[in-house]
């Protein structure tokens, strides 16, 4: 086991270089000086030459890129344009609320994700079935910043149960800390959960067609004891698979919601580098992310060894 997550880290070096790369290419083509935005329009030629020197804009290309990996491989993410301070100091700064709403989103998702899609495979071809798979269908196909203005609307202006914005640490108020979080929880949980469940569905649905599942029945067992024990643990690898990508998406997801509700996480801090042109936050953000997203993966892939017996990492 040892000896697969060494080799799983290892293989993740290329592609977070990779991921690293692109975005260095990418940020290159994006239009704009940021010495324009730092000095403002009305500053002379000479004014932006010597903030275009200062941040090192006036070097080519590839010696940035050089200096951008020289700083990465001593654990430096660089220093922000606009912000007067480190990359990484706005980033652990920002990181507990992007982590604590991906967090309560992915709780969400897998409490209802799971129950719909193992109740509309029991139900199958019934009105619950459809039901829940109609709300599933409906979850999927919604933008997740359209039903959080939505939300926004209903909850925070029409009924103003909820805040519309900002947020509460937790060491401040559990209970805004919840209150703060729940409305952008949801909006970023209605599209994956609706995902989760249909993928439960399938799989819960394929199990109970098999015959350990006939013979567990014919014994007389329990109808809850042949789901929740033979069969609902035959449906966590598909599932196990699922989760990781959804919460990489809902990572991903965080950069949009943030920027609706206004909270001060590492999503709206790469909205708000990519609007001042702040080149060194948008690569130290999208790095991290891309970061929590291979780790993830790996967490996923050494679960499956504890979920299915017949997976051994030698």
């Amino acid at each position: 086991m040892i000896g697969f997550i060494v080799q799983r880290t290892l293989t993740a070096i290329p592609v977070l270089f990779l991921v690293s790369l692109i975005t260095f290419g990418l940020i290159q083509l994006v239009p704009g000086d940021p010495a324009v935005v730092i000095a403002g329009q009305d500053a002379t030629a000479a004014e932006l030459a010597r903030v275009r020197e200062m941040l090192q804009l006036d070097a080519p290309w590839y010696l940035r890129l050089v200096s951008w990996y020289g700083r990465l491989l001593h654990g430096d993410l660089g220093q922000s344009f606009t912000l007067g301070r480190s990359v990484s100091d706005a980033i652990l700064e920002r990181a507990p609320v992007t982590f604590s709403l991906a967090v309560l989103a992915l709780i969400l998702t897998l409490l209802f994700g799971l129950v719909a899609g193992v109740f509309a495979a029991l139900f199958q071809n019934s009105w619950i079935d459809s039901a829940l798979m109609g709300f599933a269908l409906v979850g999927v196909s919604l933008p997740n910043f359209w039903l959080g203005i939505m939300l926004i609307f209903v909850f925070a202006v029409e009924l103003g149960w909820l805040p519309s914005g900002g947020y509460v640490g937790p060491t401040e108020s559990v209970t805004g800390w919840l209150r703060s979080l729940i409305l952008p929880a949801i909006s970023l949980t209605l599209l994956q959960m609706g995902l989760l469940a249909r993928v439960t569905r399938s799989a819960m649905i394929e199990v109970l067609r098999q015959d350990y599942v006939r013979t567990a029945r014919a014994k007389g067992l329990p109808g809850w004891k042949v789901v929740g024990k033979h069969a609902f643990r035959n449906v966590l690898i598909p599932v196990i698979t699922v989760i990781g990508i959804i919460f990489s998406l809902l990572l991903a997801g965080a950069v949009v919601i943030e920027t609706v509700y206004s909270l001060p996480g590492v999503g709206r801090l790469v909205v708000s580098g990519i609007a001042r042109r702040d080149y060194p936050v948008i690569q130290g953000s999208l790095l991290v992310i891309a970061t929590a997203c291979v780790l993830l993966n790996i967490v996923v892939d050494i679960a499956y060894a504890y979920v299915d017996p017949r997976v051994r990492y030698d």
